[in-house]
Order: structure tokens, then C-alpha cells, then sequence
């Protein structure tokens, strides 16, 4: 007797589970589309996982069967994968775009797999052989295991043009998932390789020297000033992935009144900032533009007050 075809449920839930079962931690995206399925903060009822405090896609994505079942029972949902729980790093080669929609032919742009391509020959490597995926788009996912011993977060064009890397803070949606663009696919089967060396050179953090990072005694500046000038650069240099710019944003406000007041020496407050900002992994072409918006409102609304 013909086996019935599984529905489109039936076969989520089985890639799902399959994806699982390699160790990575998967999470509900919407149907069709790319985007998480769970609630946003703003709707959040602190109830259930999210009890103790909102619960963000990353902490929520699970390997358990048996979690698995429950949110793919009724719900046709693609599939994330959390890379960073799942201890992956995936290299996401882009095709070129036009009007807002990916290009599947090469004209123009090179595509991000002949970057890539490229990338590898100037390196003197050949290109890893590892799990491949590919998109809708017809651009590629590189799976690679993340080394130990480094927390690797999410990159953009860092490598290329058109190449993105997803580690922590990162998902990427798993083959088996399906969108009204086409589907996402294995092309090449092969056990996940370790990410070789040298992509784990490029995308290591750089390490900001201690002459860049520690924060510089003002040569004008009240005690009250002074403390204020390294509390607020430390808070810029412990911020996490999310929150950087803001905590850049809101310290460069904080410290623009003693600019204003002549407490603290504008081009000091800078520095101190932008080597706090790096620090936290920032790149400069990030902090000076946000120091300076900020520093210029702090400084004009608070011109003519008492420090």
C-alpha cells in the first residue's frame, strides 16, 4: 500500500527534529517567512519560559524532542537555527540585489560565492569542504563548527561583499524550511567541518591596546567630572552586543555637560569614548559619528548651566 506524503507540517517538524538531533538548537520561525514566530518584549506576559524576565529566540531555541513536538504539532513553522547555542559559525554567501530582491545570475556584483571563491585563492586556501546549504536567493550557507576558546558574533561584509557570518546573537534558517521565494536545501551533505584557522583569524576580534582603552586623567576637571568621565567610558566598554551604541549614545550625552560647563576637554572626552567603544567592539567608523551627534546635542542644551 502507497504511503501517504507527509504534509507540510509533517515535514517541518521532521527537519526540525533532524536538525536537533545534530545538537543545534532550533526555534520557530513564522511560515513561509524568515522571521522568528515568538512574541516580541512589548507583548511579553512574563509567563511560562518567560517567567523569570523576557526570553529572547537565542535562550529559547531547544534540542528537546519532545519541545520540539510541541511547537511544530499544529503550527507549520520554518526553522531556526540559534547558531551560537549550537555551537556553529555559518558563512552566509549573498547574491547580488536589485530593486530590493536577490538576483540569482551573476551580472554586475560578483555574488558572495565567487567572493568567497576569491577570498579563499587569495589566502592560498582551498575552499572548505563542509555542510552546505543553499537559499531561495540561490546564495549559500557554510556550516562550520565555532572554535573553542572565542565567543564569535555576527558579522557583515567584514569578509566580503555579500558574505555575512552568523555565530552568537546570530540564527540562520535551516534546510527543509520553505518561503514564496523557493526553498532552503542541502547541496552538499558533508560532516560539519571546524572553521579553518584562518577564517578564525579574520574574524576574531581585534584586541584593543590598553593605550586605546584606558580611560586619560582630564587636565581640567572636578573630581565629580573626573569620576563621571571613567564611570561612563567603563559602561561603554563592558556593553554588550545590542546595547552598544545606546550605552555610546547616552555616556557622550552624560559627559557633554561637563564639556559645556569647561570641566572636561571636548577632544579627551572623545578619545576616551571612542577607545571604550572599540573596546566594547565597536568598530571607529561606528563610534565617531554617534560621539560627535551627541556630544554637539549635550553640549548646546546644556551651554550656560551650572556643571
Amino acid at each position: 500500500m502507497t504511503q501517504p506524503t507527509p504534509n507540510r507540517r509533517e515535514r517541518l517538524l521532521t527537519a526540525a527534529l533532524d536538525a536537533a538531533s545534530r545538537g543545534w538548537h532550533v526555534f520557530p520561525l513564522r511560515p513561509g517567512d524568515k522571521r522568528p514566530a515568538l512574541h516580541r518584549e512589548d507583548r511579553c506576559t512574563r509567563t511560562g519560559d518567560c517567567a523569570g524576565g523576557h526570553l529572547k529566540w537565542e535562550r529559547r531555541a531547544s534540542t528537546s524532542p519532545g519541545r520540539i513536538q510541541y511547537c511544530w504539532e499544529f503550527y507549520p513553522a520554518n526553522i531556526g537555527i540559534a547558531t551560537g547555542p549550537s555551537g556553529l559559525v555559518v558563512v552566509d554567501l549573498d547574491m547580488p540585489k536589485t530593486n530590493g530582491q536577490s538576483m540569482k545570475g551573476s551580472e554586475g556584483t560578483p555574488c558572495g560565492v565567487t567572493t568567497f571563491h576569491a577570498l579563499c585563492e587569495r589566502a592560498g586556501q582551498e575552499v572548505p569542504a563542509t555542510y552546505r546549504t543553499r537559499t531561495p536567493s540561490g546564495g549559500q550557507h557554510l556550516y562550520f563548527t565555532a572554535p573553542d576558546g572565542v565567543r564569535l558574533t555576527n558579522t557583515a561584509g567584514k569578509l566580503g561583499p555579500l558574505i555575512d557570518t552568523r555565530g552568537w546573537g546570530g540564527y540562520v534558517v535551516a534546510p527543509g524550511s520553505t518561503t514564496p521565494a523557493g526553498d532552503y536545501t542541502v547541496i552538499d551533505p558533508a560532516p560539519v567541518a571546524p572553521l579553518p584557522d584562518w577564517l578564525r583569524t579574520l574574524l576574531t576580534p581585534r584586541q584593543v591596546s590598553r593605550a586605546l582603552t584606558a580611560t586619560p586623567a582630564p587636565h581640567r576637571g572636578s573630581a565629580y567630572a573626573t569620576a563621571a568621565l571613567r564611570a561612563e567610558t567603563a559602561n561603554v566598554a563592558n556593553a554588550g552586543e545590542g546595547v552598544r551604541n545606546f550605552t555610546l549614545l547616552r555616556a557622550a550625552r552624560a559627559l557633554g555637560r561637563f564639556v559645556a560647563s569647561g570641566n572636561l576637554d571636548r577632544g579627551e572626552v572623545q578619545e576616551a569614548l571612542k577607545g571604550a567603544g572599540l573596546a566594547a567592539g565597536l568598530r571607529e567608523s561606528e563610534c565617531t559619528p554617534v560621539i560627535t551627534s551627541a556630544l554637539n546635542w549635550s553640549i548646546t542644551r546644556n551651554q550656560g548651566k551650572a556643571s
